[in-house]
């Protein structure tokens, strides 16, 4: 059984390297994954959540032969969510977001923040400018001061709708619970990449966005139950299940298409789940074996 740490996860996940093993790993029969969510409540008044995903626990990922049970790998957990959670997003931006996209916004200046521009770059290196957003300006400030990429220029802004209505590409991973990013900012050609939503009380932009842009999502059987990009508009009557153009195990095998023209704006909702950990670790996996 091999240990992986997470210095050994973010040296063998390049980004382009695993975008291409997620493609491949979404060409495989897999249909369905159910996960659960715990909640515990605070005395703030709020929730402590924990995801219970098929195969991974924040910290350690335990990967198993689906053959015969045997252990193969313990991989660091936080490490490996990084990787998994940007791949995914950079993934289904290799499908939908414009060859030349040239100036991406980052909204949210987390842990996710870098991974995201780091893997959003590696599919579109035709990026050279980077602007990022982020509620506290100081954390917006910090991550454009630390982040350094070869030929590209990193800054923080304050005003995120001027970056957003001038951005080819924009990328959420922040925790609101109203939306941040405006359907009327999106330009003709925009890419929005919407992560941070994982519950439905959740969501990062309006209606208008999922009304004005082509929407693609990673499953089905995660984001439509989850997420408040799609439950909220599905409850008030403003979107439906049926708007959704596809997913990307539909993207990777062809069975749907993806961006059919430049001034098109496309929406895509990355919402996680078990499988993608499970790709990811088994990727990795090979990467270890040579």
């Amino acid at each position: 059984m091999r240990m992986v740490t997470g210095d050994e996860v973010h040296r063998l996940l390049d980004y382009p390297g695993l975008v291409e093993g997620l493609k491949a790993f979404h060409l495989q029969d897999i249909d369905d994954s159910d996960s659960i969510h715990m909640h515990q409540p605070l005395d703030s008044g709020s929730d402590a959540v924990f995801l219970m995903l098929p195969a991974s626990v924040q910290g350690v990922y335990a990967l198993f032969d689906g053959r015969d049970g045997r252990p193969l790998a313990v991989i660091d957990g936080t490490a490996l969510t990084l990787r998994k959670t940007a791949g995914d997003s950079a993934t289904g931006a290799d499908y939908l977001a414009c060859h030349d996209a040239g100036l991406m916004l980052m909204v949210g200046a987390g842990a996710m923040a870098p991974h995201l521009i780091m893997a959003h770059l590696a599919v579109r290196p035709s990026i050279r400018q980077v602007l990022v957003w982020n509620r506290s300006a100081a954390r917006a400030e910090a991550l454009a001061r630390d982040l350094h990429l070869e030929g590209v220029s990193i800054s923080a802004t304050s005003d995120l709708e001027s970056a957003a209505r001038r951005a080819d590409v924009i990328s959420c991973a922040t925790m609101a619970q109203e939306p941040l990013i405006q359907g009327a900012w999106l330009k003709p050609g925009a890419h929005l990449d919407l992560v941070g939503s994982y519950q439905p009380q959740m969501r990062e932009c309006d209606d208008a966005a999922m009304q004005r842009g082509r929407v693609y999502l990673d499953s089905r059987f995660f984001a439509l139950e989850k997420t408040g990009e799609f439950c909220q508009p599905i409850a008030a009557g403003t979107f439906s299940p049926d708007d959704i153009c596809g997913d990307l195990f539909q993207l990777a095998r062809g069975t749907v298409a993806g961006r059919a023209s430049p001034e098109e704006i496309t929406v895509f909702k990355n919402a996680g789940g078990g499988h993608l950990d499970l790709g990811t670790a088994k990727f990795l996996l090979r990467r270890l074996e040579g």
